[in-house]
């Protein structure tokens, strides 16, 4: 073979190679997408009513995004950020954006929960306390629930959000009051879930 030709194949073999190459970072998986969704919270006018009354408020913290409507009434949207559920099987749970500030306007005392999640496992709404690492219980999807499932987005509707017995005591003990109660109806709750890839 002269060295031409041998140069030419050589060549061809290079050319190959990287042809070859490229087409299979071209044929690579697209880049993995997070989960999307959100946790709307709507809270009812007895409920704001009797908070108002006792001095709480409830303050949604960034990137939570709160709303007020003269019909609806004041509802909270808490962005997906994260996690793997399956609703209908009651396993996993779903990270949650913002946080929840509550303030006794009597007292001046204050409670702030962060990493807000929706645990399918204990069907609770948690958040752990900022100057703490364990999450704590705080509000109960109850009443007529209805989960539902098309294509990679899971829906959770509850006719009724009671607070729980766990995070009714806490809170309680941080504001300094007794207004919290295990059970008690504070409103409705919806929650969409969409799986990444």
């Amino acid at each position: 073979m002269s060295r031409t030709r041998a140069r030419l194949a050589a060549t061809g073999a290079v050319v190959v190679l990287a042809v070859t190459g490229a087409s299979s970072v071209a044929a690579a998986a697209p880049a993995a997408t997070a989960p999307t969704g959100s946790v709307v919270v709507h809270e009812n006018t007895t409920f704001l009513k009797d908070s108002a009354l006792n001095g709480v408020v409830v303050i949604p913290l960034p990137s939570a995004t709160p709303s007020y409507d003269n019909t609806s009434g004041f509802s909270t949207t808490f962005p997906v950020t994260g996690g793997q559920v399956n609703l209908a099987g009651y396993y996993g749970n779903v990270q949650l954006g913002g946080g929840l500030l509550f303030i006794n306007v009597f007292t001046g005392k204050s409670a702030v929960f962060k990493q807000l999640a929706f645990s399918a496992d204990s069907w609770q709404l948690t958040g752990v306390p900022v100057d703490g690492t364990a999450p704590v219980a705080l509000l109960d999807p109850a009443g007529n629930t209805q989960v539902t499932k098309v294509g990679a987005t899971q829906t959770l509707t509850a006719a009724d959000l009671q607070v729980d017995v766990e995070g009714a005591q806490y809170v309680d003990s941080k504001l300094n009051t007794t207004f919290f109660k295990g059970g008690q109806s504070l409103g409705s709750l919806s929650l969409t879930f969409t799986a990444g890839s």
